[in-house]
């Protein structure tokens, strides 16, 4: 099916070695579902790109599959940006996270075979280090505060020097955030869960909550909480208020910003720090915020971003209006995306913070990595590329388990955002 450019495609000059010859869909649940791309040349050098959707997997996989593949045999690897223009200027349907995870999946792809081809770690084909290490936060929880206080002094033993702190509210049986087992993962179930949720129960205990945790563990210890965009843009401002005593790191998606210009109302109430972007796919969805200066953290990630070649253009724009990068970095990104996010954490100039959360045994065993934590940092390595691998035998014994996020309504039925 997959046929070579006919004469006159743009990589009739291409070096031979450079020339992809094979880019395939790897789907595997180790744990929870992921979807891999990976690209070889010629030469036999291959790179990997994350093209994980939690939620959507076989949306990504099924784009990649029949519309992305089919274009990439024959290209040159090397011609990354005109790759990745071809596959986004090129389509009439342009963004959504579908076909931005998928051009991202081969965009990191590209640049792990340049790394590869080159024999150089991935931060330093983008410019060399700007630190040693990248500071990251983890996820404490607990049912009530008393347990949550807990969960953050367990990962200050561990070294954490960042938190981020959820705690079940009193009568909302599933509060946002709250694991069962080893980590939070939200997409339990093949149809979604309905969860209940209350706005003033929340605004009333969030509070008590960081108030609990400075007087439990002091202000060494950066604190962070996410709202999951619950709130209106003014209870947003004053949950931002409420909390500006308990000096946090930062307010994570404080109201849903399809209305960029909602994000006024909250500054103009609070100095909280503000972040936001996880669901963002590209830089269009951040440009008023940033631009006004209206978010302090960006968290769009490279695999619902559009690779590293659109996150790049993100960051250098981030940086002209004092605006940080904060990327996502859940359970529902394989250790490919985490390994590409890395390395850009090690180079971008105005890093902020990186999201981290450990993945089980099974998938560290599927994405053999280099990646090291220590004392609160995360640490690239300097293999060639990006620095993660799949073993596909392996993957292979983990076959694809259909699983939905939760949705959530208000006591009164009504659907609300989760």
């Amino acid at each position: 099916m997959n046929q070579k450019p006919e004469s006159g495609h743009p990589e009739q000059g291409a070096s031979r070695d450079r020339e992809i010859v094979d880019a395939r869909v790897i789907v595997t649940c180790p744990g929870r579902n992921f979807v891999t791309l990976k690209i070889e040349t010629r030469s036999g050098v291959y790179g990997l790109g994350d093209a994980t959707l939690n939620g959507r997997e076989l949306a990504v996989a099924a784009y990649l599959q029949e519309h992305v593949v089919p274009n990439l045999i024959g290209r040159d690897a090397g011609r990354i940006e005109d790759t990745w223009q071809f596959l986004y200027r090129g389509a009439y349907w342009r963004r959504g996270p579908v076909t931005m995870t998928a051009i991202a999946a081969v965009d990191v792809a590209l640049w792990d075979i340049l790394g590869k081809m080159a024999g150089l770690p991935l931060y330093r084909l983008l410019g060399g280090r700007s630190r040693e290490g990248a500071l990251v936060y983890g996820h404490a929880n607990g049912s009530d505060i008393g347990e949550a206080s807990e969960a953050v002094g367990r990962f200050i033993e561990q070294g954490f020097r960042a938190v981020r702190a959820q705690c079940g509210v009193p009568g909302v049986k599933k509060a946002y955030g709250i694991s069962s087992g080893r980590a939070y993962e939200p997409a339990e179930s093949e149809l979604p869960v309905e969860t209940v949720w209350s706005t003033p129960k929340y605004l009333e205990t969030a509070p008590k909550l960081f108030e609990r945790l400075r007087a439990d563990h002091g202000n060494d210890v950066e604190l962070l909480h996410d709202v999951h965009h619950r709130l209106t843009p003014i209870e947003a401002a004053r949950l931002a208020r409420d909390l500006e005593p308990h000096r946090l790191f930062w307010l994570e998606d404080a109201t849903p910003a399809e209305n960029q210009k909602s994000f006024e109302l909250i500054r103009k109430h609070s100095v909280t720090p503000l972040a936001v972007g996880e669901v963002f796919n590209s830089i269009w969805d951040c440009k008023h915020l940033i631009e006004q200066q209206l978010i302090d953290y960006i968290r769009t990630t490279i695999v619902h971003g559009g690779g590293i070649t659109h996150v790049r253009r993100l960051a250098d724009f981030a940086a002209l209006h004092q605006v940080r990068t904060g990327f996502h970095g859940a359970t529902d990104l394989s250790p490919v995306c985490m390994g590409a996010a890395l390395h850009f954490d090690t180079w971008v100039p105005n890093f902020g913070i990186q999201e981290y959360m450990f993945h089980s045994d099974e998938t560290d065993a599927v994405f053999p990595h280099d990646y090291v934590l220590r004392d609160g940092r995360l640490y690239c390595g300097e293999s060639p590329g990006h620095g993660v691998d799949i073993d596909e035998a392996l993957a292979a014994k983990f076959p694809y388990a259909p699983k939905q996020l939760p949705v959530a309504r208000l006591e009164d039925g009504t659907m609300w955002d989760w």
